[in-house]
């Protein structure tokens, strides 16, 4: 086989796509919020100092018998009924048998061929307002296996790295992976169809509240499976077409890397192809700051981790009168909420495209809760924030300010107290931690004068400083004002009621009445 380090370049993705079809496969690992982990009673509790929320079940010590988690067990089956899945009458754990630092047992508890939902779909929606069907395979129960601090190296990769180190505190936290069937006929918008589905999975989850879904955090994660397969002539025969060897890009943590990701690899692979090479099934990793990905290690096949039923665990029978029961808490679908958040708003199909694109939808919605306007809001959240999120590479919900501080400094802007420039310095101060708006306003001296006092003598100066604007406005070019009105605003440095300014300049400069 030829090895891949001969060909560390990529075609062009145009190029690429060209000449083969790109197949995905999306295995989405989340983290559930219940307080105990799935198997034992140790806290689940995020940022805790390492090793001290562990026992002998999640360590896997001799003797110790595991009991599964009943919320864990109730959250798995709502999200299999949110995902349109069948839920099975009879399901049992296996066990996964694989050596790993990280996990203490030499196995990880799972599910192999009996999940607890099957046969399912999530229809996304693509920027450009186009659905798109992903099916999906299977949503199984498991548990999370610790992490590893490689210590020393450049990389953070145990290549190179002098010691390692084992956090045993996520050993056992409790895990829904939710894998998809093979995705076909997304052709070149792969990569859209890709990150549309992570974030209509991410705000399905967040909206059954099972999982915070914090993807920097690791309580979601990705693994990316990518394949490609000659184009067909024939569009119609494509499917017809053997798939290709696919290789998974493990753990990738964030909407935007899922689609750089996606479509590195078709490029990746496309220069392996047509150089003659062939792929490696293995499993790669992701480097955010290069946009590239790296090998790992040989991708194992099932049979390799010898899956065999959890002979402490009883099999699991959930009754059906109780899924229908869990099926009546299920909230409103996110896509059925957005449309009926659209017409409460009154906004066009762009409009509710473009926020829910930018992840604005639940942040409008809370800032529209906390007193806003629907179009304030929305031009708070797509507008200033935008800008500046994406200055920081950053997801607008990580932006360092809440729907209620927005609110509050809209009211500011409304009551006259600030203009939309004092407003954005208002921000300014509230997103580098200096508190609310209306503290930011009291500390940096944003308040906006307003005292016929003050201003009269600042038109006045504006005026003498400047005789010839004064003369235009005398002689009817009443526009010659904003000479005036920019003057004054500079001196007052941003703070003067623009409106007021104008009014006294044309009360000091009437219109010269024509001669009888």
């Amino acid at each position: 086989m030829t090895s891949l380090s001969q060909f560390a370049e990529v075609l062009d993705y145009d190029e690429a796509l060209a000449t083969f079809d790109p197949v995905l496969g999306l295995e989405v690992h989340v983290e559930l919020n219940t307080n105990t982990k799935m198997f034992c009673g140790c806290s689940t509790e995020f940022g805790a100092e390492p090793n001290t929320q562990v026992c002998p079940v999640c360590l896997g010590l001799p003797g110790a018998l595991p009991v599964l988690n009943q919320i864990g067990l109730e959250s798995a089956i709502r999200i299999g009924l949110a995902l349109n899945c069948s839920i099975a009458q009879w399901c049992r754990f296996a066990r996964k048998n694989y050596f790993y630092p990280d996990m203490p047992k030499n196995f990880q508890t799972s599910q192999y061929d009996e999940p607890i939902a099957f046969e399912g779909y999530l229809d996304v929606e693509l920027e450009d307002g186009e659905t798109f069907r992903v099916q999906i395979e299977r949503a199984h129960m498991e548990e999370d296996t610790g992490k590893s601090l490689h210590v020393g190296g450049a990389t953070g990769r145990i290549q190179g790295a002098e010691y390692s180190l084992v956090d045993y505190n996520r050993a056992g936290i409790p895990l829904i992976e939710i894998v998809t069937k093979p995705i076909t006929g997304a052709g070149d918008r792969a990569p859209e169809v890709a990150k549309a589905y992570v974030s209509a999975l991410r705000e399905l989850l967040r909206a059954l509240k099972v999982s915070d879904v914090k993807m920097e955090q690791g309580s979601m994660r990705c693994d990316v499976n990518a394949s490609l397969r000659p184009k067909a002539e024939d569009p119609q025969q494509q499917d017809a077409v053997p798939l290709g060897t696919r290789t998974e890009t493990k753990n990738v943590n964030s909407l935007r890397s899922v689609e750089r990701a996606v479509k590195y690899e078709i490029s990746r692979h496309a220069a392996v192809l047509t150089g003659g090479g062939k792929i490696l099934q293995e499993t790669r990793h992701w480097h955010e700051d290069t946009g590239i990905t790296t090998s790992g290690r040989e991708k194992s096949d099932a049979e390799d981790y010898r899956y065999f039923p959890e002979p402490d665990l009883v099999p699991i029978a959930p009754d059906a009168a109780w899924v229908e029961e869990l099926r009546g808490t299920l909230p409103e679908p996110p896509a059925l909420r957005r449309r009926r958040l659209q017409g409460e708003w009154n906004f066009s199909d762009k409009e509710m495209r473009d926020l829910y694109n930018s992840g604005a939808v639940e942040l409008v919605e809370a800032t529209v809760a906390a007193g806003a306007s629907p179009l304030a809001a929305r031009k708070w959240w797509t507008g200033e924030l935008s800008r500046l999120a994406n200055l920081e590479e950053k997801q607008l919900s990580e932006m360092p300010v809440t729907p209620a501080q927005i609110a509050q400094l809209q009211s500011l802007v409304e009551s006259g107290k600030l203009t939309d420039t004092l407003a954005r310095q208002a921000l300014e101060g509230v997103l580098a931690g200096e508190g609310d708006p209306e503290q930011v306003v009291e500390k940096r001296g944003l308040v906006l004068v307003s005292d016929d006092g003050a201003l009269g003598e600042a038109v006045d100066r504006a005026i003498a400083a400047n005789p010839g604007v004064a003369d235009k406005i005398r002689a009817g070019k009443v526009q010659a004002a904003g000479a005036l009105i920019g003057s004054v605003m500079k001196e007052m440095r941003g703070k003067a009621d623009a409106a007021r300014v104008r009014e006294l300049v044309l009360e000091r400069l009437p219109v010269d009445a024509p001669d009888a």
